[in-house]
């Protein structure tokens, strides 16, 4: 893990040195003003200091999408049997390095800020752990594999047992679990204090996580932005919010197709949504028609598309997608978001999203988050397939209750903070 911190007139300015220097896969981790000292720093501008991380490229997930089309990377399945151990090894030895040098005390320390309470929240539950523990000392309940006590402390022990507690109750996967207090285990030395511990499994995740990517118009349309998912996860309402949010606050050109003939209500709230919003609507029956609607809207800046969600058995109606995918890849630039509901079990989430990626590659798209408490499944959906978190939803209103994907916010509600 490599942190370092960039100064610019600017955020945007701090940030894109950063970009330069340490390449487009930085996560920001803290922005804050530079404090002014000496007589003459009465006549300076103030500068933004920005804290950014990235994560070395053995630490980096494993994407899993395959038939990857000419143009995107080859990416692989992680085998069961990879190396995990050495992916640690190497990421703790760089922590250690890192934590040796003043700029990390001061990351440290602005990570701290970003976690508000969750310190403070951890550290009364660590004590009641403690009280609760005090007749056995081993924590077998936990699945973490205890060290001898002369390796690690009772204190750490504690820790560790705490965070596998609190992440398996946010359904965080087991697997991913494990390897996050095995980093824990690692990195632990006597005498350390377990905020660094923690500040260190929060750096983690959210560099697992990665940078967000919703859309953005870094270059001229038209390009089609397709919605593919299940039925029932809030595609045509995710959709409505951002052709809002493109059209009226972004004042772009857009324009609203669906192949879904399937379910006419689907359709008409779709055709609705238009009407409010002022933009052309087309119910697409056909790969000609969709030709057509290409040549039409050929000089819009986005054509958002509606799919049909199916079962993942029914091949007939998946081929039937997937060739509207085809034809308009052929024409234009296209970007994939798999929509998919959070209250949806984990088993049947990796289904999903396997199927799909037998499909074409994607970004995610997360709804239905006010319907749940536990959002574990955010994480273990990032992890399984690489794909990176786009959008999350939490609402039925259109065009409020959508947001860009936050990491930290989400990684600080999973190690038990306030969302």
């Amino acid at each position: 893990m490599i942190i370092k911190k960039y100064v610019g007139k600017t955020e945007s300015e701090a940030t894109e040195e950063a970009r330069r220097e340490l390449g487009q896969n930085i996560v920001v981790m803290n922005v804050r003003p530079t404090k002014k000292t000496g007589f003459f720093s009465l006549f300076q501008s103030q500068k933004i200091e920005v804290t950014v991380a990235l994560e070395e490229e053995s630490e980096r997930p494993v994407k899993t999408y395959s038939q990857p089309k000419e143009n995107r990377p080859q990416i692989v399945t992680p085998s069961k049997d990879s190396s995990q151990r050495d992916t640690i090894v190497s990421a703790t030895q760089n922590a250690t390095k890192v934590r040796e040098s003043k700029d990390y005390r001061d990351d440290n320390s602005a990570i701290e800020e970003k976690l508000d309470n969750l310190s403070n929240l951890l550290e009364k539950n660590f004590s009641k752990n403690e009280k609760d523990s005090s007749s056995d000392n081993t924590p077998s309940d936990t699945g973490v594999k205890a060290p001898e006590k002369d390796e690690i402390s009772e204190e750490t022990m504690s820790f560790i047992k705490l965070l596998y507690n609190t992440l398996i109750e946010n359904e965080v996967d087991e697997i991913y679990v494990n390897q996050l207090t095995d980093e824990v285990e690692k990195i632990s030395k006597p005498g350390l204090p377990f905020d660094f511990a923690l500040a260190n499994v929060y750096q983690k995740m959210v560099l697992k996580f990665g940078k967000s990517e919703p859309i953005v118009m870094d270059k001229p349309g038209p390009r089609a932005e397709i919605f593919i998912g299940p039925t029932g996860v809030g595609k045509t309402t995710t959709i409505a919010k951002l052709a809002s949010e493109l059209s009226v606050t972004q004042k772009k050109k857009v324009a609203l197709l669906t192949v879904d003939t399937y379910r006419i209500a689907a359709a008409e709230q779709l055709r609705t949504y238009a009407s409010i919003l002022e933009i052309p609507f087309r119910v697409i029956y056909s790969v000609e028609e969709m030709k057509q609607a290409a040549e039409d809207f050929k000089d819009y800046d986005f054509i958002m598309v509606d799919t049909a969600g199916h079962s993942l058995h029914n091949e007939e109606l998946k081929q039937g997608v997937e060739s509207f995918i085809r034809t308009l890849e052929d024409i234009m630039e296209c970007e994939n978001f798999l929509v998919l509901s959070a209250t949806t079990k984990y088993r049947d989430l990796i289904e999903i999203a396997d199927a799909y990626s037998e499909m074409v590659a994607y970004r995610l798209i997360f709804t239905k988050m006010d319907e749940t408490g536990a959002k574990g499944n955010l994480y273990n959906v990032r992890m399984h397939t690489g794909a990176p978190v786009a959008y999350i939803t939490n609402g039925q209103n259109v065009p409020d209750d959508i947001a860009v994907f936050d990491a930290q916010r989400i990684v600080k509600n999973l190690l038990g903070g306030k969302s």
